[in-house]
């Protein structure tokens, strides 16, 4: 038994000895370093989601009608995002390489080169969520019952897009420097802020008025203002490695956004597959009804617990390689890949008990409809199934996005989000009549799929050869 753990976290069996380029870490070292940049990241990322439960419990003491107008502006949202999702991509790809490099000038000319791209493009996207929010919502396939409270909720959030737009790419620079504390705090704190808000506004708390749906919505913008400026301020200090300080110029430089946009183009085409697919998705399993699409927002809510944590490893993932191939050493790079790989499988096997023994707890704690709980906690067993290998997909996803790999990975999601997924949810959850566990047949299906094809690419070591 103890060869083959060796054999699984050893460092020794996870790089060919011809690869190697010189000294190689213990184990011990290697693990220590990963956990070191990695836990912040992955304790964000789940504190923050928890907070979003917690913010979902809320809302849904105002009845699964409340719950869906919520959910069903998701996917738009994230559409308004996905520019600013891919940009931040080459932005923490980038100043890793920089970091590994040790060149500081260059990283803080393109973290000011990356804030004036995201401050144009976060405006006019916030514009233009505003001015189409209707359309936008009907598309999405609101019911009758929900589309007045997701407008007025989805224009209230666009407001707050701006400023969280600002904060990602602030907080993407800050991972690629290794900094992922200071994006712990800034956005625990931002949605804790979000969360006493929610408290306050949206059944009414001393003296405050009960805005429901419209509440949530506005607790939500307040967190994402304050979030920004949290961000704003980790950059004015001068002794750290990202800083802005006067008499630094803001002058747009060619040669500088030219390197971020190399990476984010193919992150961006990725980012468009995937919001295509996953607003198509959401849009039929929208048409099942209103209850139908209240358990899946529930089940996706806690599903995106396990997944945070794995998002966690994975943005750590990407520093740790972007900083090991700036040092030339990409034996180094796949070392780091493969045991943040390796530890976000042991806790997806955790993450298998705890779904399956506490399923209709974490669904009652959402609602106390029979029918949503009943359907819900069928659908956390998928979930528990599923967790290993979407944890283990997402830091091997990380670690190619790291190395400058994303036109793989855009066309890995372009197969499996942008095709596969919505036909499979089509497919099972209408002729084949599964109804709402379709949805998630098709949830595993994509997660299995993405995980041989993106997890077969790293394992060619092709990726450790590109430049930036």
């Amino acid at each position: 038994m103890t060869g083959l753990i060796e054999r699984v976290y050893s460092n020794k069996y996870m790089v060919k000895a011809e690869d190697i380029a010189g000294d190689i870490p213990s184990d011990r070292e290697i693990y220590k370093t990963a956990i070191e940049v990695a836990w912040p990241s992955a304790l964000e990322a789940v504190l923050v989601q928890l907070i979003s439960s917690a913010d979902l419990i809320m809302v849904g003491g105002l009845g699964a009608a409340a719950i869906s107008a919520i959910g069903i502006t998701t996917q738009p949202r994230l559409i308004l995002l996905a520019v600013i999702f891919s940009l931040n991509i080459g932005v923490t790809a980038v100043v890793a390489r920089r970091k590994g490099e040790g060149n500081s000038e260059e990283a803080n000319r393109l973290l000011r080169q990356s804030l004036i791209i995201c401050g144009v493009l976060a405006l006019v996207l916030s514009a233009l969520g505003i001015v189409f929010a209707e359309p936008m919502i009907i598309f999405a396939g609101a019911q009758s019952d929900v589309v007045g409270n997701a407008i007025i909720y989805f224009r209230i959030i666009c407001v707050g897009n701006f400023f969280t737009s600002l904060s990602l790419t602030i907080n993407a620079a800050q991972r690629g420097a290794g900094n992922t504390k200071i994006s712990m705090k800034t956005n625990v704190a931002a949605n804790l802020i979000n969360l006493f808000f929610n408290y306050l506004l949206i059944n009414g708390h001393f003296g405050f008025p009960a805005w429901g749906v419209t509440g949530a919505a506005v607790a939500t913008a307040i967190g994402n203002f304050a979030g920004f400026l949290l961000s704003l301020k980790s950059i004015t200090f001068a002794h750290e490695f990202l800083h802005l300080k006067r008499g630094q110029s803001w002058k747009i430089e060619k040669n500088t956004i030219a390197s971020i946009l190399n990476v984010s183009g193919s992150a961006f085409v990725e980012q468009v597959f995937m919001r295509v697919g996953f607003f198509t998705t959401s849009k039929l399993i929208a048409s099942l009804g209103t209850v139908a699409y209240a358990t899946h927002q529930i089940c996706m809510n806690i599903l995106t617990i396990s997944f945070s944590f794995g998002d966690g490893l994975g943005i750590a993932s990407s520093a740790m390689v972007g900083q090991s191939l700036g040092a030339k050493r990409g034996d180094i790079a796949t070392i780091y890949g493969k045991s943040l790989q390796r530890i976000s499988q042991t806790v997806g096997f955790l993450f298998v008990f705890v779904f399956i023994l506490g399923r209709r707890f974490f669904v009652d704690l959402y609602t106390n409809d029979s029918a949503v709980i009943a359907a819900g906690v069928d659908i956390m067993l998928i979930i528990a199934a599923t967790a290993p290998i979407q944890m283990s997909n997402v830091v091997i996803s990380g670690s190619l996005r790291g190395a400058g790999d994303t036109k793989f990975v855009a066309i890995t999601s372009f197969i499996s989000i942008g095709i596969v997924r919505p036909l499979a949810t089509w497919l099972f959850c209408y002729p084949l009549s599964f109804g709402l566990m379709g949805a998630w047949f098709a949830f595993a299906t994509d997660q299995i799929l993405r995980f041989v094809i993106n997890y077969s690419r790293f394992l060619k070591g092709s990726w450790t050869k590109i430049k930036i």
